[in-house]
């Protein structure tokens, strides 16, 4: 069967078809460095984790591409309020960005292309774009035309005569259209800059993609994915820019993943709900967090509560729990039976059928557009009939043997899926409850002794530990700080 992946830029599902033989390439919005990501960020980084790994397992040649910005306005906002250097901010959170997606299970990219390092290969395909007439000069800035560019907003479907100039399109009298977008900005004072045919400055966010992307996958790649968010502008203004500097197609298959809300409200700082991945890993094991966001599909909203996080861990620790037993009995490397070797044994028989059709169904639910939530529900399924095979007794080597053969697919499941951990490397929430329990007990008693100074340095030590005690009628109630760093 062929994997079907949802295009946006056809809005349907379509059989993957490569574009070359040698390599598949995927290329994955990174981050702009300038803080720590959140986990609007991060269900992007695990769902397209998972979606690299599968195609891995298809056996496609994939090469992964993930940029890193490292010039931006937000990071040199940064600095200046710090009074550091622009590099030192994108430093410090590109490292912070490795230690959080290790923590996620997050496999490394083949690449991680970093803006500053790839000034010239923007300067080269922005002059590209003044070869071909899609660009033009304005006060020492570089602007893309887009009435030059027929096939604007194809990928995002909407009407340029109804967006709001002054909303979301900043007004500048020197563009030529009202969505003309920068390519190429002018050196102002306490920014980094760099030399270049239109004078000094530094290059404009969407064509750093544009270049990077091309460099390392060519002028036509596989998958290029990231957030609905970046529809547009800025995946709007990749394809205009690419397509422009080369006249090819720029991507063939668009993936975006859906929104995240918190407890049903839009994540924002102003509203108090920003939660940042750092603090979720500190109270979280990474499998939980993957768990949780792969049991939505991918292209789905998802509402991020505690309660789901809670239920997760609760999941995962079951799936720990049972694949340490199936490891246990399988016992060491044992040879993988086949039809031939059952036959006379019924229920062996039966057995291998059923894991072979389990198997065959995670496969088909990550063909149909990598339906995660249908596989993990299969996974389940798989576990139970496992569970039920071993309760009714494991006497022959034949028995170990296909314990062994279930536990080598769940291994190649969990190659991609990422969820199956060491039964003692869950954090279990119930056990961590018990414990913070006791310390809420012995803080009732401070205050009830009036020791205030007391009970309040033990409240003040589990929020350092990442626990946020609440004094509510009757007693206190804890919960984890998920948006402490």
């Amino acid at each position: 069967m062929a994997v079907r992946v949802y295009n946006t830029l056809t809005r349907k599902k379509e059989d993957f078809v490569p574009v070359r033989s040698d390599i598949t390439g995927f290329y994955l919005c990174g981050p702009t460095v300038y803080d720590y990501f959140h986990i609007g960020n991060a269900r992007a980084f695990i769902v397209f984790d998972v979606v690299r790994r599968y195609l891995v397992h298809r056996g496609f040649p994939v090469r992964f591409v993930m940029n890193l910005t490292d010039i931006d306005d937000k990071i040199i906002k940064r600095a200046n309020e710090q009074g550091v250097d622009s590099q030192v901010i994108a430093q410090r959170y590109i490292i912070a960005f490795f230690e959080d997606i290790q923590k996620l299970g997050i496999r490394p990219a083949d690449v991680y292309p970093r803006a500053t390092q790839h000034v010239q290969d923007i300067i080269d395909l922005i002059q590209q774009l003044f070869d071909r007439g899609y660009a033009y000069e304005a006060g020492g800035d570089v602007f893309y035309d887009i009435s030059k560019f027929t096939k604007y907003a194809q990928l995002s479907g909407k009407k340029l005569d109804q967006l709001q100039v002054g909303a979301r399109i900043a007004v500048d009298r020197r563009k030529h259209n009202a969505m003309d977008f920068v390519l190429w900005k002018a050196s102002k004072p306490r920014e980094p800059k760099w030399k270049s045919p239109w004078g000094e400055g530094r290059p404009g966010w969407h064509i750093e993609c544009s270049a990077m992307s091309m460099k390392y996958l060519g002028e036509t790649i596989d998958f290029h994915a990231g957030g609905q968010d970046l529809v547009f502008p800025h995946h709007e203004n990749e394809i205009a820019q690419s397509e422009g500097a080369t006249g090819k197609q720029f991507v063939k298959y668009w993936l975006h993943n859906g929104f995240l809300d918190i407890h049903g409200e839009k994540m924002a700082k102003s509203l108090g709900n920003f939660v940042l991945a750092r603090g979720l890993v500190k109270g979280y094991p990474g499998t939980a967090i993957r768990l949780f966001f792969l049991q939505k599909h991918y292209r789905s909203p998802i509402d991020f509560t505690e309660e789901g996080l809670d239920a997760a861990v609760t999941s995962v620790q079951r799936l720990a729990i049972a694949f340490s037993r199936i490891k246990e009995i399988a016992g060491a490397s044992m040879p993988v039976p086949d039809a031939a070797s059952l036959a006379g044994m019924d229920r062996q028989q039966a057995f291998f059928a059923t894991l072979q059709q389990h198997q065959q169904e995670i496969e088909a639910a990550m063909d149909d557009d990598f339906n995660t939530p249908a596989a993990i529900g299969k996974v389940f399924d798989f576990i139970r009939e496992v569970n039920r095979y071993i309760e009714a007794g494991v006497d022959q080597e034949m028995d170990r043997m296909l314990v062994a053969l279930a536990r080598l697919y769940l291994e190649e499941v969990n190659e991609y899926l990422g969820i199956f951990e060491e039964e003692n490397a869950a954090v279990d929430r119930k056990k961590v409850d018990g414990v913070v329990q006791i310390v809420l007990n012995l803080r009732k008693k401070f205050r009830a002794e009036r020791d205030y100074a007391l009970a309040d340095r033990i409240r003040d030590e589990l929020a350092a530990a990442g626990i946020v005690v609440e004094d509510v009628p009757g007693g206190s109630e804890w919960r984890w700080d998920l948006a402490k760093k």
